[in-house]
Formats: C-alpha cells, structure tokens, sequence
C-alpha cells in the first residue's frame, strides 16, 4: 500500500496540485471576504484537476522522461506503473475535479479549469517541445486557480482585483520555470527539449532572470493600489519579502557558482510566493 501511495504522489506531483489548491482558497477568500465552507468544491475540485493533469502530463511524457536523470525515477520511465494503467487514472482524476466543478461551484469555474486543463496538457506540453519560450504561453496555466476560486466566491471574472493577481501570478511563473529549466538544462538537450543555453550566454541568462524576478516583485507591490490590501502590517510585509527576493536576485546575478545559485533561487521564489499569498489571505481573515 505504501508503495502505490508513493507511485500516486509522484505521478500526480502532489505538491504542485496543493499549490493549485491553495492559490485557488486565495482568490475565494479575496472575494468572499473570509473563509467559508462554500470554498471547498472549488478547492477540491482544482486539487483533482491539476492531479489529473499533472498524471496526463507524465503519460505524454513518459519517452522523453526516461533520457533524464531529473525524471527516470517516475513511475512511467521506472517501469513501476504501465503507462494505460497512468493514462486511466489521470482521466478518472480529471473526471472527477470535473464533476466536482460541476455539482459545487458554477459554470464558470467549470470554464476555466477544463481551459487550464486543455492549455497545460493540449498546448503548453507540446509546445515547450518546440520552443524554449513555450514557458510564457505556459505561465497562463498559473493565473487560473486564483481567478477560478474568484468566481466561485461570487466575483466578476473581468474584475480589476484578480486581474491584478492573476497578473502576479503570470509573471512570477516565467522566471520560475525558467530557474527549473536552467538547473537541469542539460538533462532537457538530452531528451531533445530547446534550451536557453543554446540562445542566451550564462551571464545573459542571469540578467533576464534578474529582470523577471524583479519585475515579480514589483508587481506584488502593486496589489495594495487596488484595493486588495487594507492592512499597513500586510503592506510592510509585501515591501520586505520584495527587498529579500530581489537580494536572492541580485545574489544570482553574481554569483559564479551556476547550480548552486540556480538551486536557491528557485527555493527563494517559491517561498516568496506562498508568502505572498498567506500575507495577502491574512488580511483579509483578521
């Protein structure tokens, strides 16, 4: 039993369907003011979508994964789970987040994860095959969660508010993506994925990916100009996680240790984020 919790954890990227999930409890709370037992379907149901599609992901993968040192221990490429057996699981998940969506929020909800779904596993997946930059067409699939559990607590889809953490959101997921991409770039020329390696010198990347992660903080400290943030805590709050990511930037930028600082500042951003959604759920709980 153990051993097939495991196999289902690692085919269904557990941690990034959470992540899915709590961005999601983010946009209701913004909307509805506060938590409520109304949230649930909405959670519950973006947690089995992006399972899901994470488990379909894996499936379209799986020849690809098995070139990579990042990737050959997943259930696919180490022969622990067929690849049908994969395929039907992901399709029950996605089934079900849908049914969920369907019976506990509204249509709109329902929408908006069936194109997160159709993005991610029929464009995004393809795409970054094709192209290095597929990551910015891709950070679309990012914005959705929150502007879902917008529209379940009650708001407008076209709202100024979770357009401008919908915005957040976007830019955020580029230089995320893009610190994973370049931590293993080698593994991705193996399995004959595009890399920036091959565009951009060392010391470039590292000025492009300054530039976004700045860009990342600057627009959270947008946020309170409308209207999401009442708090002057949250507001400091917002001002101090910036200043610290933007050192974590500036750290890469001169650091010559290429792993190492690629490493870390994919931790930094991560972390970033999550603190930047507790703080902005925070206040409006207190």
């Amino acid at each position: 039993m153990r051993n097939w919790i495991q196999i289902f954890l690692d085919l269904t990227k557990f941690r990034i369907a959470l992540f899915a999930a709590f961005s999601t409890s983010a946009g209701f709370i913004l909307a509805k003011q506060g938590l409520s037992s109304e949230m649930m379907p909405a959670v519950s149901g973006v947690f089995f979508l992006a399972c899901g599609s994470c488990a379909l992901n894996q499936y379209q993968e799986r020849k690809n994964d098995q070139w990579m040192e990042r990737t050959q221990g997943r259930p696919l490429p180490s022969k622990r789970l067929h690849p049908i057996t994969a395929l039907k699981i992901s399709l029950w998940l996605l089934l079900g987040g849908a049914s969920i969506l369907m019976a506990g929020t509204n249509w709109m909800a329902l929408g908006l994860g069936s194109f997160a779904v159709f993005w991610y596993n029929g464009i995004y997946t393809p795409l970054k095959r094709k192209t290095a930059f597929a990551v910015i067409p891709g950070a679309l699939i990012g914005t959705i969660p929150p502007v879902l559990g917008w529209v379940s607590g009650g708001g407008h889809l076209l709202d100024p508010q979770i357009l401008a953490v919908a915005f957040f959101f976007f830019i955020w997921q580029i230089p995320h993506f893009w610190l994973l991409l370049l931590d293993f770039g080698k593994d991705y020329e193996k399995a004959g994925f595009p890399s920036l390696n091959r565009i951009f010198t060392a010391a470039q990347l590292r000025r492009i990916l300054f530039a976004w992660i700045f860009a990342t903080a600057v627009t959270c400290l947008i946020l309170p100009l409308f209207g999401l943030v009442t708090s002057y805590a949250v507001r400091v709050g917002f001002l101090a996680a910036g200043f610290w990511l933007v050192w974590k930037a500036f750290m890469l930028l001169r650091s010559h240790h290429s792993e190492f600082s690629l490493r870390l500042t994919f931790n930094s951003i991560n972390a970033y984020v999550l603190l930047v959604m507790f703080l902005l759920t925070l206040d409006h709980l207190l």
